[in-house]
C-alpha cells in the first residue's frame, strides 16, 4: 500500500480516502494510475475497518481524462484495443470494480472531471462537487464514443435529452448546472469539499455494514427497472430483510433506541 506513485491512500475513522495524485498533469489517467486505483479500492472493500471510500483529486483537477501521451502511447494500449475488438469486450476495469463492490463510494469532485475522469465520478454512489468542478463527456469531440456509464447511467441521472446533449455536443457544464440537472447532490466551496465528503462518508460508515451493503446491492439490482420487472428485486428485499432482522446490529439498534443511547455496531 506504500508503493503507490499516482495515488494516495489513507484510512481514518472507518473512511478510506483515495486521492488521484498527478496534479501537474491534472490527474490525467494512466495505466499505472488505473492499476493503483483498482488495488486501493479492492483493499478498502476487503477491509472490515472501512465503511466508505472517498475519491478525490490533488491540486486543481479531479481528473482530466486519459493522459493522451502516456496512456494512449503506452505499449499496453495495443493489447487493450485488441481486447475491445474481441467477441466479448469487458467493461472498463475500474468502472466494473467500482460498480461491483459493496462499499459505498463518495466522489469529492474538486475541479475538472472530463472524459474518463467523469466516468470515474459516475462510478461513485454519491457525487459532491466544489464550486470549481466542471463535468464533460468529451468523446465525440475526439472521434470516439462514451463508455458504458455515459450511455447507461448518465441518462438515468439527468434524463435522456440532457444526457444526449452532453454526449453528442461534448459540452462542459459547471457545478451549478450539474446540481440543477441532478448529476451531483451538493455543491460547496472548494475549502469545504473534502470535509463535507468526509462527513457524509463518516455518517455512512457509522451505520451497520451489512445494512449498507444490502442498500448498495439493491440499488444496483433495481437500476433502470420497469415496474413489471421488480419481482427479483422484491425477492432480494425479502431475503435481505429476513437476514437483517436476525443480525446483532439490528438488535443493538433496537436496544439502543429503547435505552435512549447511541448504538455500537460491530458488523455482525
Amino acid at each position: 500500500m506504500n508503493d503507490y506513485t499516482a495515488i494516495r491512500y489513507e484510512v481514518a475513522d472507518r473512511v478510506a480516502t483515495l486521492t488521484l495524485d498527478r496534479p501537474d498533469a491534472m490527474n490525467a489517467a494512466t495505466f499505472e494510475m488505473d492499476d493503483e486505483m483498482q488495488d486501493a479500492v479492492r483493499h478498502a472493500d476487503a477491509d472490515p475497518d472501512v465503511g466508505c471510500i472517498v475519491l478525490t483529486g490533488a491540486g486543481k483537477a479531479f481528473c482530466a481524462g486519459d493522459d493522451i501521451s502516456r496512456a494512449w502511447g503506452d505499449p499496453r494500449m495495443e493489447a487493450t484495443l485488441a481486447e475491445l475488438a474481441g467477441p466479448n469486450p469487458p467493461m472498463t476495469p475500474f468502472v466494473a470494480l467500482a460498480m461491483g463492490i459493496d462499499t459505498p463510494l463518495v466522489a469529492a469532485v474538486n475541479g475538472v472531471a472530463v472524459g474518463s475522469g467523469m466516468d470515474i465520478a459516475l462510478a461513485c454512489d454519491i457525487l459532491i462537487a466544489s464550486e470549481k468542478a466542471r463535468f464533460g463527456q468529451l468523446y465525440a469531440k475526439v472521434g470516439l464514443m462514451p463508455d458504458t456509464l455515459g450511455l447507461w447511467l448518465l441518462p438515468q441521472m439527468v434524463g435522456r435529452s440532457r444526457a444526449a446533449q452532453m454526449l453528442m455536443t461534448g459540452e462542459i457544464i459547471d457545478a451549478a448546472e450539474a446540481l440543477r440537472i441532478g448529476l451531483v447532490s451538493r455543491v460547496v466551496p472548494l475549502d469545504e469539499l473534502l470535509p463535507t465528503a468526509l462527513e457524509i462518508a463518516g455518517r455512512i460508515a457509522a451505520n451497520p455494514p451489512q445494512s449498507i451493503r444490502h442498500v448498495k446491492q439493491g440499488m444496483r439490482l433495481a437500476a433502470g427497472r420497469e415496474q413489471s420487472e421488480l419481482a427479483d428485486v422484491a425477492t432480494f428485499v425479502g431475503h435481505g430483510l429476513s437476514h437483517l432482522f436476525t443480525t446483532e446490529d439490528h438488535k443493538e439498534a433496537a436496544t439502543a433506541f429503547a435505552e435512549k443511547r447511541e448504538p455500537k455496531f460491530t458488523g455482525k
